[in-house]
């Protein structure tokens, strides 16, 4: 039998619960048959892979290729991954650098069968790589399943940090993480932005997102937001305001809005 996350409470207190208790509970997940079997089938088999037309024709290499990046809702959509892998990234027109979610382009980046490289699918770490991601992913999902709010906290606590450690510059590292939607709805509640800015013309986007970032954390450098300590501030607001929202329009939910407008982190 497979083993599910056990969430206690949600806001802080679930999220709290779940840091405490992460290490073990990751590992028991990561032990469930289904984990085991689409982790060792991958190992076993991905080298053989050598176009985007082999992987799409393999389901379950499939499924663990889509879901270590976040496109897991895709596995019927061949013809759209087939497009995104055979083209790669290294040419602006590609459907990949597109389309406006940048997980498409980091998954055609990762396999590089559209790139002049070609497939790195036989480089050293690769199975190794996409297994570790998939792995994350699958445990942030299971937790999802109970509560969405510490999923996305969960994903950003893995994701910033790794989007920090590119050489790109800091608009560009804003530009991933407003188009990469698990991270960009995180920025968006802890930042206050409604539902409805997304529609905007995305160079202002960029610019109230870093001005916002400035005004609420002293930075919107995102080397220095991805950092442990500022890390930790940005999950904490985004999961005070999470709950905030819960709370709806009664009068705890406008006492706890105007507590989160005072409060600081340190």
């Amino acid at each position: 039998m497979s083993f599910q996350p056990v969430i206690v409470g949600s806001g802080l207190v679930g999220w709290n619960f779940l840091q405490s208790t992460f290490d073990r509970q990751n590992e028991l997940f990561q032990k469930s048959p289904l984990i085991l079997r689409d982790t060792e089938y991958f190992a076993e088999n991905i080298a053989n892979v050598q176009s985007a037309e082999d992987l799409v024709n393999d389901r379950r290499l499939l499924r663990v290729a889509l879901k270590a990046f976040g496109l897991q809702d895709d596995i019927n959509s061949k013809a759209l991954i087939s497009k995104v892998l055979s083209e790669g990234t290294e040419n602006s027109s590609s459907l990949a650098n597109k389309l406006s979610d940048s997980r498409y382009a980091e998954f055609s980046k990762a396999f590089g069968f559209g790139n002049a490289n070609g497939a790195q699918t036989l480089a050293d770490g690769f199975a190794e790589d996409i297994i570790a991601r998939y792995n994350a992913q699958s445990f942030e999902i299971a937790i999802g399943d109970q509560n969405e709010t510490l999923r996305l906290a969960l994903n950003a606590e893995r994701k910033l940090p790794e989007l920090a450690e590119q050489s790109s510059s800091n608009d560009s590292l804003w530009y991933q993480i407003m188009g990469t939607p698990p991270l960009r709805a995180v920025f968006e509640s802890a930042l206050g932005l409604p539902s409805s800015f997304g529609q905007i013309d995305i160079d202002q986007q960029l610019e109230v997102f870093q001005d916002k970032a400035n005004q609420r954390w002293g930075t919107n450098d995102v080397r220095e937001l991805a950092t442990p300590e500022m890390l930790e501030e940005i999950t904490k607001t985004y999961l005070l305001r999470e709950q905030a929202q819960e709370i709806g329009s009664s009068s705890s939910g406008s006492i706890a809005l105007t507590l989160l407008q005072s409060i600081s982190f340190g």
